[in-house]
């Protein structure tokens, strides 16, 4: 068995766990917004040294990614989501015959994906170079929640 799993084993560990959530409003149908310091503060309340965190909208029509904060980066993104699923017009959209109109939205979703999970290390995000955390919000114009989940020592 190796030293540091015997180590474990020998020794009380105790996991913490810290739930916190983001309330997110658009005024607009899409947007990006960085969320990273509001992950960063909820890692230091947590007080959480080494572990994960997972972060997620708690919406089917809103992604939670990792990429660069730069805004032609983000342009490209909505550019590139609105031409493989425009918004309009709603009616190519079987979803949108219950009489919603945000079929467009849960592919975009789909497409840039449910969460992500950053490994913490020393109290601080393990981030690679330029990485920020963004929310990715496809029918605006709600209040809407992202759950931010902390494990770890």
């Amino acid at each position: 068995m190796p030293t540091s799993v015997q180590n474990c084993l020998s020794k009380k560990v105790t996991m913490k766990s810290y739930r916190k959530e983001l309330m997110m409003r658009i005024p607009g149908r899409r947007a990006f917004v960085n969320i990273t310091p509001d992950v960063e503060r909820a890692v230091a309340e947590s007080g959480v040294r080494e572990g994960l965190v997972l972060v997620n909208p708690m919406h089917i029509t809103a992604s939670v990614f990792i990429n660069d904060d730069e805004y032609g980066l983000h342009q490209d993104y909505d550019r590139w989501l609105e031409q493989i699923a425009p918004h309009a017009p709603i009616g190519q959209y079987r979803h949108n015959d219950t009489g919603e109109d945000n079929a467009d939205a849960h592919i975009k979703r789909q497409i840039m994906g449910r969460e992500v999970v950053v490994a913490i290390t020393n109290g601080r995000l393990d981030f690679g170079t330029w990485e920020q955390i963004f929310y990715g919000e496809f029918d605006g114009g709600r209040p809407k929640r992202v759950l931010i989940k902390i494990i770890g020592n």
